[in-house]
């Protein structure tokens, strides 16, 4: 068996060809060392109390720019039965006390409903389907985090990113080819 070894990132400011490494670009971020912690990551304990990104994602107006993407989404109900407008009403009683387990760090999203969904060649593939506050929440945090981790993938990244589809990958790679040659 053989053994495995780690990479070790290059200098900071020296750039050079390895054997079998790709070229570390300065310009790029594309095969370099990891990329610098963001300085206000950590828990959620931790965000709460430095009025940090899960208070961010908590405003007023950041959770009603969410409800109307999750709403305009359509999705089914979760586990707990509840569609888009039965949520709505459980949410104007029930906010004050998700909010405070979400900044106390006590918040547990439910489990996801699975749904079969048949497939093209007759077999099925699974589907979890979470409560509509759940996909609430997720949205909200997602509207804060993203501007602020998407920056730091490289251009050449294409997966789950908005405004970017496995089209534009496989463009990309053929535009690369070509200036190869």
């Amino acid at each position: 068996m053989s053994k495995a070894t780690r990479q070790m990132p290059e200098q900071s400011g020296q750039a050079s060809v390895a054997r079998g490494e790709a070229r570390c670009d300065l310009a790029s971020d594309e095969a370099c060392g990891p990329p610098l912690e963001h300085p206000r990551t950590g828990s959620a304990k931790q965000m709460a109390g430095t009025g940090g990104l899960l208070e961010a994602a908590l405003t007023r107006q950041n959770l009603q720019i969410a409800w109307k993407r999750v709403k305009a989404n359509k999705g089914a109900a979760g586990v707990d039965g509840l569609n888009i407008e039965q949520t709505a009403q459980v949410l104007r009683t029930s906010w004050p006390d998700i909010r405070q387990a979400l900044l106390a760090g006590r918040y547990r999203p439910s489990p996801v409903r699975k749904v079969m969904i048949p497939k093209p060649d007759g077999s099925q593939r699974e589907l979890g389907i979470p409560t509509v506050t759940d996909r609430l929440l997720q949205q909200a945090l997602l509207q804060v985090l993203q501007p602020l981790i998407d920056p730091t993938f490289s251009d050449h990244n294409h997966g789950f990113r908005p405004g970017r589809r496995a089209h534009d990958a496989v463009k990309a790679a053929r535009l690369q080819l070509r200036a190869l040659r």
